[in-house]
């Protein structure tokens, strides 16, 4: 939420008086990377704690953060701090402004004393495209996202580039194959909406809850929270959703940029810049309905499969690696209805390193659906030996 401090930081550059005030394109940039450069060595500034210091909208700031970050110019430090910090390139990003200490006392100087000049040594040039990244990606979690190719570039350059353009993106696919992961690598700052049937309206924009006294008081939902702060807005297994429910995101996902929350006195929230949206979505899950309402609104659509090779590459045994490559080929010719994707394949690696190859590989029988699980036993007690069952407990030692 924007806040309008009416007393500056001693030492950081105010705005200048009224809401009017405009910085030159791709000024407050800038000025976002000059005062990281100024931070101490690998501290973290959140975006709240930046537009304090520099006075401006906490939404145009952290949207500049962001940009900084996608060309590579500062790092995003991730859960739970949500800070930024300088890198190498930052003091480059910065080059080109001067963000002057105030030396007078901002509780007695005059109100209308113009803000500290910024002097410019080149002209801004045109906004440029996110970097293209193809090494490996933190997710907030600590576990490291692998790039793949799409489009000529990236999945996480793609995306980075339809947030930076305000292109509404739907990841689809099977469970399992990474769709979240994907997010979570391109977007640190995601805010996370789990749909399911039972997600409500309440549950997107918020609702009134319980407070002291015995009365009520309104609490905003993520979607608010995502658009006041210029973030990323992950709605999972939307489809999911009902789709009167859902429609209540339509407003954000089709030019207009605000949502009216009609149970909190016909409230307007406005999308800060940098809100953006992206679905995902795993087509053929029972109750999954992607609506033409819906289908349009999300302007480019991405299929996200499991990339065997990768699997085969990050340490999973080959022999499993075979088995879930066979069984999609047959998935594929309509043979079976499932096939281990690269959560399965993560599983069996994890399971393997606790246990044993032979018994992650009964594990992988048990992933499969009790109308798929013979063809899946065929298939992996070819490969890995007939004597391969699910877990099941025995009798007492």
């Amino acid at each position: 939420m924007t806040t309008n401090a009416t007393t500056p930081a001693t030492g950081a550059m105010p705005a200048a008086p009224g809401a009017a005030h405009r910085l030159p394109n791709g000024e407050l940039r800038r000025m976002v990377a000059e005062l990281l450069t100024q931070q101490p060595a690998n501290a973290g500034l959140t975006a709240g704690a930046a537009a304090r210091l520099l006075n401006r909208s906490s939404g145009a700031v952290g949207n500049a953060l962001e940009t900084l970050v996608t060309r590579g110019e500062a790092d995003y430090m991730g859960q739970p701090s949500r800070a930024y910090r300088a890198n190498a390139d930052t003091p480059t990003a910065a080059a080109t402004a001067v963000i002057s200490a105030r030396t007078t006392d901002p509780t007695t100087s005059d109100a209308t004393t113009p803000p500290a000049p910024v002097t410019p040594k080149r002209c801004p040039g045109p906004k440029r495209a996110p970097a293209l990244v193809t090494a490996p990606v933190r997710r907030p979690n600590g576990q490291m996202y692998h790039p793949r190719k799409l489009a000529g570039s990236s999945d996480v350059t793609v995306l980075r580039r339809l947030r930076q353009n305000k292109i509404p993106s739907l990841l689809y696919g099977p469970p399992g194959t990474g769709k979240t992961s994907l997010v979570e690598a391109v977007f640190g700052d995601a805010v996370t909406l789990p749909g399911d049937s039972d997600t409500t309206v309440d549950d997107i924009v918020g609702g009134y809850v319980p407070a002291p006294g015995g009365t009520y008081e309104f609490a905003h939902g993520p979607l608010v929270t995502a658009m006041r702060e210029g973030r990323a807005f992950f709605i999972d297994d939307f489809t999911l959703i009902p789709a009167p429910v859902l429609a209540v995101v339509y407003p954000v996902m089709d030019g207009r940029g605000h949502i009216t929350i009609k149970t909190n006195n016909w409230e307007r929230v406005d999308a800060a810049p940098g809100f953006y949206v992206v679905g995902g979505h795993n087509p053929g899950v029972h109750g999954a309905v992607l609506s033409p309402a819906l289908a349009s609104r999300f302007r480019v659509k991405i299929e996200v499969t499991t990339d065997y090779d990768l699997a085969a590459r990050i340490g999973v045994d080959p022999k499993a690696v075979r088995v879930a490559k066979n069984l999609a080929g047959r998935h594929k010719k309509g043979e079976i209805g499932w096939a281990p994707q690269m959560r399965e394949l993560l599983a069996f690696k994890d399971t393997a390193a606790a246990l044993d190859p032979i018994t992650a590989a009964g594990n992988l029988i048990a992933a499969a659906p009790e109308e798929d699980q013979d063809i899946v036993a065929d298939v992996v007690r070819n490969v890995f030996g007939a004597h391969v069952a699910p877990l099941a407990v025995g009798e007492q030692f």
